[in-house]
């Protein structure tokens, strides 16, 4: 296993050598030409791509080539505490916009009714929204909350966090209770993140809880890995 391990990451070297070299929104050469550079198989040099890729340092666009994006911001947020992507954004001074977004009625499927203590077929909101920069969407956001906590027409002017919302008006919050995983993207995913299907994602399923104990909001966020640095500071036991 060793032995199989370390030529891929003497690629995974040499690659990022070589796009180093390669000043920020310049074009890679070809996959074809490129594999034939380092002496690997297209199959092997997509598969180092790709790590470089969910680290945002390039970006593929379908039909044109891949190019060099550089070192991107990072947003850096601890677990300890929920803030939306446009407070992140803004300690550092980074102008994040709403990308495709789509605010809907509809009725609440199984898992839905389910996490929001409802019942199936009841009315909820559906909001699912890709969050840019200026160079690319980097998170995809899918709230659900019922009907009667916000209304379609309140978010006529939505700028992207229904949290920013919540907390504006006042809402009494209490906590959220947040899953964290790594998935591959779907088709449904990929298209408005502009990435290619099956890239990994970081995906946080989170259940927003007000002060009587109610789930009120049920959320699924999916994050370009590149873009995100979270942490938790943890207290050591016996201490």
């Amino acid at each position: 296993m060793q032995n199989k391990a370390r030529p891929f990451e003497n690629l995974r070297t040499a690659l990022a050598e070589y796009i180093a070299g390669v000043a920020p929104g310049e074009r890679l050469p070809t996959e074809p030409l490129l594999a034939r550079q380092l002496g690997v198989s297209r199959a092997t040099l997509r598969e180092a791509m790709r790590s470089f890729e969910s680290q945002g340092i390039i970006r593929r666009k379908q039909g044109i080539g891949t190019f060099v994006v550089g070192h991107p911001q990072v947003l850096d947020a601890g677990l300890e505490q929920l803030d939306s992507i446009e407070t992140l954004a803004d300690r550092i001074n980074l102008k994040v916009s709403l990308g495709i977004c789509n605010i809907r009625e509809r009725p609440a499927d199984t898992t839905q009714a389910e996490a929001l203590g409802i019942q199936e077929g009841d009315p909820i909101v559906l909001v699912s929204r890709a969050i840019r920069t200026a160079d690319r969407p980097i998170a995809y956001l899918v709230d659900a909350f019922p009907a009667g906590l916000l209304k379609v027409e309140e978010l006529k002017d939505f700028k992207g966090s229904v949290l920013d919302i919540l907390l504006k008006r006042g809402e009494p919050l209490s906590h959220s209770r947040t899953e964290i995983h790594t998935v591959a993207a779907t088709s449904e995913i990929a298209r408005p993140m502009e990435i290619q299907r099956g890239d990994s994602l970081l995906l946080f399923v989170a259940y927003l809880f007000d002060q009587s104990g109610r789930v009120i909001d049920y959320s699924h966020s999916y994050f370009l890995p590149g873009y995100f640095s979270f942490h938790i500071i943890r207290r050591v036991g016996g201490l």
